[in-house]
Parts: structure tokens; C-alpha cells; sequence
């Protein structure tokens, strides 16, 4: 039976890696719901008077119909992929040097809480907007894996990167083995000494009679 830190390290990578998947998820499907943006946009362009001016978005698409709206949509979902991207290498740990330095909320002497407060923003941006099922499904998914990883982060705060490293559960693996190894050498050893504390008595006792016989 595995101890106990062992679970924890487990599960924390286990939510790690869901993590992972839901920011990549929210990625590809930033880059389907542009691409569907752009093309309702040229639709809309070339359709002229038969379009749907006065509606407040372009039809089948998340782009508002105002002077700009283009723009500002399609640099929302470019944010939230560069944002995706950010928060992917801050869970992969690399380069974590860079994340110390800039972005400390998401380095090694933070937890994980802000990570689920930005998961959890873009969750929500994506879900403020009509979309279809895949970005949908998406935005769901990283919204709950952001609640769990602030939940997660109030309970190990700026323990939880060091307890789910591999390197450090590694390291302390080691040391557990080590010192169970140096627990059974000096059990052996003990056992040696009394065995042959014991043999020496044995010897001696019949040359301590044969001693008393003789005299």
C-alpha cells in the first residue's frame, strides 16, 4: 500500500494534467470559433443589403456588428490563446526562471490559485459569447478545473508546486529508501552481534566446565 503523500502527489498530478487538457482544448477551439468568425464576417461583407444590418452580432458568428467589431473579436480570441499558451508552460514548470522573474503569481512560490482565477476568466469569456458545442464543452471544462485549482490552492497555497514536483517526490523517495535500508543494515548488524555474543557464551561455557572438572 502506497503512504499517504503519495496519493497526494498522484492526485495533484492528476489535476495537473487535466489542466493541461482543458487549456488546450479551450486553444484549438479559439482558433475553430476565429476561424468561423472570419468566415461569417466575409459572408456578411459580400451579402450587402441582403445581411442582416441591424442585428447586434453578424450572423453565426461572435462578432459584434459596430464599427471595429472584427477587430476586437478576433483580438480576443488571439488574447485567449496567448493566455492558453502562458498558463500551459506555467503547469509544465518551464522555463520556470521567466515566471519567477515576470510572472511571479505564477512561479515556484506561488500556489495555484491564481492559476484557477485565470482559467476561470477565460472559461467565462468564452461561455459570455454563442458558440458551438466543441467550444462550448471547452470553456465548461476549464471553468470547473479553474474552481477546482483555486480550491485547490486554498488548501497547499505555495506548497502544491513542491509537493506534486517530481523531482522533489523523487528526492524524498530516495531518502525514504535510504533510510529504510540503513534501518535494515543496522537490524542485520545488531543481529550478527548478538549471534555471535551468543556463539562466544556457548563456547566458552563447556572450556569453563571441562576447567571445573579438571581441578
Amino acid at each position: 500500500m502506497l503512504p499517504a503523500k503519495a496519493y497526494v502527489f498522484i492526485s495533484l498530478n492528476a489535476v495537473r494534467v487535466i489542466s493541461i487538457i482543458a487549456l488546450l482544448l479551450v486553444f484549438s477551439s479559439s482558433i475553430l470559433v476565429m476561424v468561423d468568425d472570419i468566415e461569417a464576417v466575409n459572408v456578411f461583407t459580400n451579402g450587402g443589403s441582403n445581411s442582416t444590418i441591424n442585428s447586434a452580432y453578424i450572423q453565426n458568428s461572435t462578432v459584434p456588428n459596430q464599427p471595429g467589431g472584427v477587430f476586437w473579436a478576433v483580438l480576443n480570441r488571439l488574447l485567449i490563446m496567448a493566455q492558453t499558451v502562458v498558463l500551459i508552460f506555467s503547469e509544465l514548470g518551464w522555463p520556470i526562471a521567466f515566471f519567477d522573474t515576470y510572472f511571479p503569481v505564477l512561479g515556484s512560490n506561488f500556489g495555484v490559485g491564481a492559476l484557477g482565477v485565470m482559467q476561470c476568466l477565460i472559461g467565462a469569456s468564452v461561455l459570455s459569447h454563442f458558440v458551438q458545442v466543441f467550444p462550448l464543452v471547452s470553456g465548461f471544462f476549464l471553468f470547473s478545473i479553474g474552481c477546482l485549482n483555486i480550491l485547490i490552492g486554498l488548501i497547499f497555497r505555495e506548497h502544491v508546486k513542491s509537493t506534486r514536483s517530481v523531482l522533489s517526490f523523487r528526492d524524498r523517495a530516495e531518502d525514504v529508501l535510504s533510510s529504510l535500508d540503513n534501518a535494515k543494515e543496522t537490524s542485520f548488524s545488531k543481529y550478527r552481534m548478538d549471534r555471535d555474543a551468543e556463539m562466544g557464551l556457548s563456547v566458552k561455557e563447556p572450556d569453563a566446565a571441562h576447567t571445573h572438572t579438571s581441578t
